[in-house]
Order: structure tokens, then C-alpha cells, then sequence
């Protein structure tokens, strides 16, 4: 039925990372003075694969943390690789890898030096990749001395760190075995250190280092690093011009114009770089062995060389990242996921293709969702990326193409959605891109996420802006969201005066336009919904004076079943919280009501019957109307309900039938009895589950 479902294995440590709680217990180790996770189970063991899965689905999740990471026991794990990226982990934490043979570690965004971390001698020794990005790893000098005790690290990457020129002579010097380096984003100045390896460097990443900018010295060290086959000298492309106040892009043109230079490179990043045409499409000639090409924010992408098959210099077997093209742009967000700039712009004419619905954007397309969605992970706070990005998630997931989507994906869809709308509460055009997102009947009914968390964004939203769109969209996603959440969540929605006040002031606005919309009709389900069962958010709307608005509308749209229907269902609710039920004994408000108990409409006249027993439940004493006498009403009623007949459809949906037991209690009228047992005989009959 769709494109992509899950892997059973990938469901199944989901399901566990879900479910540590009650999958795990607490142990207290009072030699460490900590708490330890471990599994209940005690024969459980995960193997090398399942231990690092696990290990980088609790990561990715934001879940780990010293206590999580502790179940990592070698007495029912293993690891060889540890991806704890982006993680809360302390010094005490880490001190599970040492009983790991670790070959691989990712601890990009590490808060922990690395010279307090504690890896056993084994790890030491034959660990061949680093990756300490964006970390504070490397912020002292103890802990670029401890980098000389890995001595078989091959792959190196402390971009985005506090490296600088004597860091870069440390690790060039220390590390014999370095084919990898990326040193992008760092504090070096000087890539003069490189010539200690190369003869060795295969992949340098350089991006946004001034040291590559272009002088003398700069293409003597480059030129002289033969063994390269991937290397990387993009700019962010934001260097401005002291005196002109203009953007300035760094220019490459020696490097290219020489043949001779990098003859084994398979891969070379330009992006952001002043390049000419002449010299790209030179460059490409005479390296026969180039795959990729990185060409983002520069205007050489869109020469035809690049881009028309039927050109002679055409080269099939070359990979361009650019703006030119979907395949450009897709493979500009595959390469270039952590670079902002970047990925914003190729999010933004990658939107341009979605909106337009070419041939190819016409069917389901999760291989560009998939690229997508580690961009929105990767910049929760850049609005560029954000907007773009919600932008074309909406285009791809609407209609039919999202019906081809598994929910497993989609499900990523609406939390990064979700994050973005979190984010950005006050920026109208991304709040409804995030709307038009989640408005989908498909992703509100089938796909699972935290339902409550969302509909809370969503009031936020409703009350933050005063757009026509926004709330339409919006009462309509509370409306459904508001039924499948509990009624305790639904307690903390309706407790809040604020949203109670936004939703009543729409129906007020309905009522004096007289426009019996969609918004109307939606804004009264999602305070039906709301006040199910939920005593202190009906409290809230009476206190709103929501009775006497309430009135209003079973006036002014007298006739009209749908909103009748739901006015009276939402009223039903109040009259089900006993303490409540005396703000309803209103002469106007009740002379409505037993009109509306014979309305030729039986979903109308079974709830007007449903608010007078619950009203009369009470006991006589409780009945003050002197023009309508108890009576009279227990025999118009017994006569209605006995007049009805089950109809087709289910009218209402209970989530419990709670509400209906007090009635049927042996000193109730049996008028009560009547109406109870035909509403559960009517749920069941329509309901089976």
C-alpha cells in the first residue's frame, strides 16, 4: 500500500528505545555514586549491529544521557562503533566506553574534553575515526596531546572547532596513519602543516577556512597533497567587502588551470568559490576520473556543459551539486546537509519544482523527503532553512502522493514540522506552511505522533494570528486532534482561559456575519471535543459566558442540523458535570431546548433529550422552571424517544459510557433509563469495538 515501509528490525529497537521504562530497570551502584540502567530481562542480549542501532536511534531521539548510556553493559552489549552525537553525557557518563573496543566514534557536539574521557587501551590504539565536530573536545591543550595516542586514526573531523594553526601541526605530526581530515569552519590560518602528510591525505574538507583563499603559498601546499581524491575549499559565500559593503566570493583559478594538479581526485567542492566557466569546464576535461563536482551558489552550474546531455564536453559520470537542475539540487542537500547556507538555497528552488508539479514531482516522492529531512534536523533555528523546507514537505506530502508515503516517514515529517512550528511561534508564513502540512486527514487519522504536544502548538498559533487561513486550518486540526487525545490532556488544553476565549470569539464573529462556514463548524467540534468529559474546561467556557453565546447561535441558525447538532452536543457535555448543571436552568435556555426535543431531526432531538435527563437527574428539588413543570417534560420525553428510530449512521462517538450510569441508577426516573439504554443500544449497535 505504500513506498518504504519499515524495516521489522528498525521497528522492533524503535519500540524499545520507546519503551525503556518499562523494558529497563534502575540499579544503584554506590562505587560510582549513580543510578544504572539495565535490562529487566536478565538473559538479554543485543548483538554488535543491534547494540549500535539501538545505541544511535536513543541518540538521534535526543534520549541519551549517563543513565541511558549505561545500559550499554558488555554483559548485554556490544560496540564497535559509538554514535553519541548532540548528547547530555558528563565525564562520569562516558566512562561505559571504556569496557567497548571501539573502532568508530561520533561525539559531534561533545560538551566533554577529550582528554577526560576514558578509552580503554585497546580503543587507544586501533580507533580509526574521530569525529569531533562542533565539540569542545579539542578546547584545550591536554586534550590535542591525548589526540597523540591514536595513533591509527585514519578519519579526522574537528570542523567547527577551536583548531588553529598549532593544532593542526599537532595532529598532522601525531596522527602517521591520517588519510581524512576535515578541518572546515576552524580557527586555522595556515595549511602549511599539511605537507607533513601528503603523501597520504586522500580527503581534505576545507570549507570556510580563510587559509584556502587564494595565494602562493596556499596553491604550492594543495598542488603538493598528489594523493587526494576528495577535496573540499567551499565558501559560505557571506565575506563582505570592507569598502563596498558586497558580498565578496574567494576566487580558485590556478588551482584549476594547472592539469597536472590532482590527477587521482574523484571529488572536488567549489561552492561559494569565484570560479571562471573556462577553467571548470577545463578542469573537468582533463580529470577524467572526477565524480563529483560542488558548484552551489555560483553561476557556473547552469553552463550547458554541465547541464545538456547533447554537449560535447557533457560527462555523464559526473555528479554536480548546484542550482541547475532537480538532479543538481538533490545532490547538493545529499552533500550538504550540514551547511545551511547551502541547503537553503537549494530548498528554495527545490520548492519551485514542487509547486509547479513537473511530470516528476507528480508521484510520490520520499527520495527527496529523505533528503529533506536531515536538513530540518540539522538547523531547528535557521529560518531559511525552516521555511523552505515546510514549504516543499507540504507540496510532497499532499493528495495522493502522501497517501504512497508510509506513516513511519511521514511521522518525521510532523515532528520536524512540529519542531519548526515550536521554533518560530511568531512567524505567520511558517506557521502556515506547518498547518497546511498537518491539515491532512491522513496524517491527523493514521500516522502516530504526540497528538497533545501538537494540538497545543496549534491553539498557540490560533491565538498568536488573525488570518483567515490560519484559522480555518487550525480549528480544524483541534477539532479532530481534541477526540483522540485524553481527557486529561484535553483538561490541560481547556484549562487554559486563553484558547477557550479565541474559540468562543470565532463562533461571536460567526454569529454576527451570520456565516455558517467551515470555520464554524470546526471551531464548535473542537469545543465539543475539548469538553468531553472534561469538567474544569467546561467550567471554563460557562465562566467564558459561553451559555448565553450558545443561545445565541441555536437562534440565529435555528434549522440548520449541523450546527444545532454540535451546539447541543457541546452543551450536553456541561450538563454532565453535576456542579454545573444549575448555571443551565434558565427559563429562555430551557424553553429551547424542550422545543428542540421535537425537531424532525433525530441527532438534534436526541441531544436535547440527553441535557434534560442529565438536568433532571438531579432530583426534583432541582427543577426551579415554574412555566415548564417536571412533569410535562418526563412525558414529552418518554414520547420522543419511544417516536425514534436507530438511524443509518453513527450519530455520536463516547469515549466512555460513563455518562450514561448515573442515569440508569434504580431511583432515576424511567424516562432516564429510556433515553440511556437507547443511546447505548445505539453506540453498540453502530460501534461494535
Amino acid at each position: 500500500m505504500y513506498d518504504s515501509p519499515k524495516l521489522l528490525q528498525d521497528a522492533c529497537v524503535n519500540f524499545i528505545s520507546n519503551n525503556l521504562d518499562d523494558l529497563c530497570e534502575e540499579l544503584a551502584c554506590p562505587e560510582e555514586a549513580k543510578v544504572k540502567l539495565t535490562f529487566k530481562t536478565p538473559e538479554v542480549y543485543l548483538h554488535r549491529h543491534l547494540s549500535e542501532l539501538l545505541l544511535r536511534i536513543l541518540t538521534e531521539k535526543g534520549l541519551l544521557d549517563d543513565k541511558v548510556l549505561s545500559l550499554f553493559d558488555p554483559a548485554h552489549t556490544t560496540l564497535q562503533s559509538a554514535f553519541i552525537s548532540n548528547s547530555r553525557l558528563t565525564v562520569s557518563g562516558l566512562r561505559v566506553l571504556r569496557a567497548h573496543n571501539l573502532l568508530q566514534i561520533d561525539a559531534k557536539c561533545l560538551e566533554v574534553p577529550l582528554s577526560d574521557i576514558n578509552l580503554n587501551s585497546w580503543t587507544l590504539s586501533h580507533l580509526h575515526s574521530l569525529n569531533l565536530a562542533s565539540s569542545k573536545a579539542l578546547d584545550n591543550v591536554k586534550s590535542l596531546i591525548s589526540i597523540r595516542a591514536m595513533q591509527n586514526i585514519v578519519s579526522l573531523n574537528v570542523s567547527d572547532t577551536n583548531l588553529n594553526d598549532q593544532g593542526l601541526g599537532i595532529v598532522v605530526n601525531s596522527l602517521s596513519r591520517l588519510e581524512n581530515l576535515d578541518i572546515s569552519s576552524t580557527q586555522v590560518s595556515s595549511i602549511v602543516p599539511l605537507l607533513q602528510c601528503a603523501a597520504r591525505l586522500k580527503s581534505l574538507s576545507a570549507y570556510d577556512v580563510p587559509a584556502t583563499h587564494e595565494n602562493e603559498t596556499t596553491e604550492t601546499v594543495l598542488a603538493t597533497l598528489s594523493e587526494l581524491r576528495f577535496l573540499d575549499i567551499s565558501d559560505s559565500g557571506g565575506n563582505v567587502h570592507p569598502l563596498g559593503g558586497q558580498e565578496v566570493k574567494c576566487p580558485v583559478k590556478g588551482l584549476l588551470e594547472r592539469p597536472e594538479h590532482f590527477q587521482q581526485l574523484h571529488g572536488l567542492e567549489l561552492s561559494g568559490r569565484n570560479v571562471s566557466d573556462d577553467a571548470v569546464r577545463k578542469f573537468v576535461q582533463h580529470h577524467p576520473k572526477l565524480q563529483f563536482l560542488g558548484l552551489m551558489l555560483t553561476d557556473v552550474c547552469f553552463r550547458d556543459f554541465l547541464v545538456d546531455p547533447n554537449h560535447p564536453c557533457y560527462n555523464w559520470q559526473l555528479e554536480v551539486a548546484g542550482e541547475a537542475s532537480e538532479a543538481q539540487l538533490l545532490e547538493s542537500l545529499k552533500r550538504h546537509t550540514s551547511r545551511a547556507a547551502y541547503a537553503q538555497k537549494a530548498l528554495y528552488n527545490l520548492f519551485s519544482l514542487t509547486k509547479e508539479m513537473t511530470d516528476d514531482f507528480k508521484r510520490a516522492r520520499l527520495d527527496v523527503i529523505k533528503l529533506i529531512l536531515p536538513v530540518m534536523r540539522r538547523h531547528p533555528q535557521q529560518l531559511g532553512v525552516q521555511m523552505a523546507a515546510t514549504a516543499c514537505l507540504y507540496n510532497l506530502t499532499k493528495g495522493d502522493m502522501g497517501s504512497k508515503v508510509h506513516p513511519c516517514w511521514l511521522r518525521q515529517v510532523v515532528e520536524l514540522t512540529m519542531l519548526a512550528m515550536e521554533n518560530f511561534p511568531t512567524h505567520l508564513q511558517l506557521q502556515k506552511n506547518s498547518l497546511l502540512t498537518l491539515c491532512s486527514d491522513r496524517i491527523l487519522q493514521e500516522v502516530t505522533f504526540d497528538k497533545f504536544h501538537c494540538a497545543h502548538l496549534v491553539m498557540e498559533c490560533l491565538c498568536q494570528f488573525d488570518d483567515n487561513l490560519v484559522r480555518r486550518m487550525a480549528v480544524a486540526i483541534c477539532s479532530i486532534l481534541a477526540a483522540k487525545i485524553s481527557t486529561t490532556q484535553t483538561t490541560q488544553l481547556g484549562s487554559i482561559p486563553r484558547y477557550m476565549q479565541r474559540l468562543l470569539a470565532i463562533v461571536k464573529e460567526k454569529i454576527e456575519d451570520r456565516a455558517m462556514d467551515v470555520i464554524m463548524t470546526f471551531t464548535l467540534s473542537a469545543l465539543w471535543n475539548l469538553t468531553d468529559e472534561s469538567p474544569v474546561t467546561c467550567k471554563v467556557v460557562l465562566d467564558e459566558d459561553g451559555l448565553a453565546l450558545f443561545i445565541n447561535v441555536l437562534h440565529t441558525f435555528a434549522g440548520e442540523k449541523a450546527i444545532e447538532t454540535k451546539v447541543l452536543g457541546l452543551v450536553s457535555n456541561l450538563a454532565e458535570v453535576k456542579d454545573l448543571r444549575n448555571a443551565l436552568m434558565r427559563d429562555d435556555f430551557m424553553g429551547l431546548i424542550s422545543d428542540l426535543l421535537f425537531a424532525e431531526n433525530i441527532d438534534v432531538s436526541y441531544f436535547a433529550a440527553g441535557i434534560l435527563c442529565h438536568i433532571i437527574s438531579d432530583g426534583p428539588d432541582c427543577w426551579t422552571l415554574q412555566d415548564t413543570p417536571l412533569d410535562t417534560i418526563l412525558q414529552r420525553l418518554e414520547k420522543r424517544v419511544c417516536e425514534w428510530e436507530n438511524p443509518q449512521g453513527e450519530m455520536v462517538a463516547y469515549r466512555s459510557f460513563k455518562p450514561f450510569f448515573r442515569l440508569l441508577q434504580a431511583e432515576m426516573p424511567r424516562q432516564l433509563h429510556l433515553w440511556a439504554v437507547w443511546a447505548i443500544y445505539h453506540v453498540c449497535s453502530k460501534n461494535r469495538e
